[in-house]
């Protein structure tokens, strides 16, 4: 006589349910996040297209504040700009912080920063 051991395969209803939440976390982490990364892109995109058009500081922050209301920037304004003459050139900088509020007093705080000082002007 043959005595024959079938091992179950596939997961248990408790780690489905693990899964499942750290994969809930992670979607609701990205919805939170999202959001901030696509205006740190604007933000740059702004930056560089506020270069372009201005020529003196008060330009190049006016331009900014034009380009941060048709792209829905609330996090820094043309005020915020580290703008400096290099030669013929200005050199724009910003760095700012976003607070993500999660659970309670826990919170996510992501640092964003960018500069022209290595991209030529054309």
């Amino acid at each position: 006589m043959r005595l024959h051991t079938k091992f179950q395969q596939g997961m248990s209803m408790i780690s489905l349910l693990i899964m499942l939440t750290m994969l809930g976390v992670f979607i609701a982490l990205g919805i939170r996040v999202v959001p901030t990364v696509t205006e740190y892109m604007a933000i740059k995109r702004a930056m560089l297209s506020s270069r372009e058009l201005g020529s003196s500081v008060r330009e190049i922050e006016a331009a900014f504040d034009r380009q941060a209301s048709v792209s829905y920037i609330e996090s820094i304004s043309g005020k915020d700009l580290e703008i400096t003459k290099n030669g013929d050139n200005f050199e724009i900088s910003f760095a700012y912080q976003k607070k993500i509020p999660l659970i309670g007093p826990a919170s996510l705080i992501l640092d964003y920063a960018g500069t022209t000082a290595s991209i030529a002007v054309k």
